[in-house]
């Protein structure tokens, strides 16, 4: 059984930073765990992944360089950093899991959601 929990969201300014952590139980060892974002009146849309079987991560242009995500061993959590926000990153952030091989944007391959994290960006 896989349970995923976002935390850290809030409210932030433009340009600064927040620090969102999914805590993953049960099968996460040979699979990707991504984040994604869903605005109001949007579809949601992939940010970024990290595959736990090679380590590799991926993000979408629209964050590279402004967000990290990373394994934190000790806690059993994938985080995102995120840094120098915009107002467009205002969006309920997901953590989800996809148990494939292949890492993927596309938020049908991902069979396992957490229940979301409201993150605002003021201007």
């Amino acid at each position: 059984q896989v349970q995923l929990v976002e935390s850290g969201g809030g409210l932030v300014q433009a340009g600064g930073s927040l620090r969102l952590s999914c805590a993953a139980s049960g099968r996460t060892f040979s699979s990707t765990i991504g984040w994604f974002r869903q605005a109001p009146v949007t579809e949601r849309e992939f940010a970024a992944a990290y595959n736990w079987r090679s380590g590799n991560t991926y993000y979408a242009d629209s964050v590279k360089g402004r967000f990290a995500i990373s394994r934190d061993n000790a806690k059993n959590t994938v985080n995102l950093q995120m840094n120098s926000l915009k107002p467009e990153d205002t969006a309920v952030y997901y953590c989800a899991l996809d148990t494939g091989w292949i890492t993927s944007p596309r938020p049908e391959e991902y069979e396992y959601w957490g229940q979301g994290t409201q993150v605002t960006v003021s201007s």
